[in-house]
């Protein structure tokens, strides 16, 4: 093997450690920041603002997933859909990992210089959410929940960002996205549980148990309901409304995925919720867009 051949292997390696190679997390981290940003902006967000939450998501999902990885090192050789990873296949150090956290996140926080004070303060918050949510499993059933809120933390930065405050509807916005990251992440969870109970990690799909499909039903029917509140509070017009029915069709299809709890409709109901998060954004720009 020569050393270009080399390199390409090792880059390729990275590209895979912070999981581009499978973009899923990517929009489900976005679609909550731009449900924010259209808001606070009332359907134009500035562009500097736009560029920085965006590129920020990109960045800090990307970091989240290297930490997740080096968090996950003595668990994922043994769980058949993570062993072939870069750091438990050997393909990455985990002193390789750190270094790529820190230098991802560095270049997060310069885009958050950008910005202004508050925003900047909340990205630190952000950080040490990221950075501390993959070791939640050991200790805690609802990790899910704190994915929600590491994840979530887009929806405050981005109305600080373009707003310089943060008002009563950003925090609405944020405890929707809470619920629709214990949706989906449970119904990935779901796919794992076997692994999950033989190596001892800690999730809600084992926490939820024979109740699983009821309390993601609930937890979906509240999501949809805050979010219809979030509606009506800033007095949207019909498109929102429009998006928000095909989020709920799209929440009773993901139930009938995840009907008999089967390994690849549990991740096709997980994947599905980029679409349900597309459309309350679609619901969003119509309703600003027809103003």
């Amino acid at each position: 093997m020569t050393e270009r051949e080399r390199l390409q292997d090792r880059l390729r390696a990275y590209w895979r450690l912070m999981r581009f190679d499978k973009p899923i997390g990517i929009f489900l981290l976005l679609w909550p920041a731009l449900w924010a940003l259209w808001v606070a902006g009332e359907g134009a967000p500035r562009p500097l603002v736009v560029f920085v939450i965006v590129s920020g998501v990109v960045l800090m999902r990307a970091a989240g997933c290297v930490i997740n990885d080096y968090a996950d090192r003595g668990f994922d050789p043994h769980v058949e859909r993570t062993r072939l990873r870069p750091i438990a296949a050997g393909l990455v150090s985990p002193r390789e990992a750190l270094v790529l956290f820190v230098a991802l996140g560095a270049v997060a926080f310069g885009l958050v210089l950008l910005t202004n004070p508050l925003t900047i303060a909340l990205s630190l918050l952000g950080a040490f959410l990221a950075a501390s949510y993959p070791f939640m499993k050991r200790y805690t059933y609802l990790p899910q929940a704190y994915l929600g809120v590491a994840f979530g933390w887009a929806v405050p930065m981005s109305f600080a960002a373009q707003t310089n405050q943060i008002p009563r509807v950003a925090w609405h916005l944020y405890l929707a996205t809470i619920l629709w990251a214990l949706v989906y992440d449970t119904m990935y969870a779901m796919v794992d549980r076997e692994d999950d109970l033989r190596i001892g990690v800690k999730s809600t799909a084992i926490l939820f148990g024979d109740l699983d499909r009821v309390l993601i039903a609930m937890l979906q029917v509240f999501m949809l309901l805050i979010l219809l509140g979030v509606g009506r509070q800033i007095e949207l017009g019909v498109g929102y409304f429009l998006g928000l029915a095909v989020a709920a069709v799209l929440a009773v299809y993901q139930q009938f995925l995840i009907r008999n709890r089967d390994e690849k409709a549990c991740f096709d109901a997980f994947l599905n919720n980029h679409w349900l998060g597309a459309a309350v954004f679609a619901g969003f720009a119509l309703a600003y867009g027809w103003r």
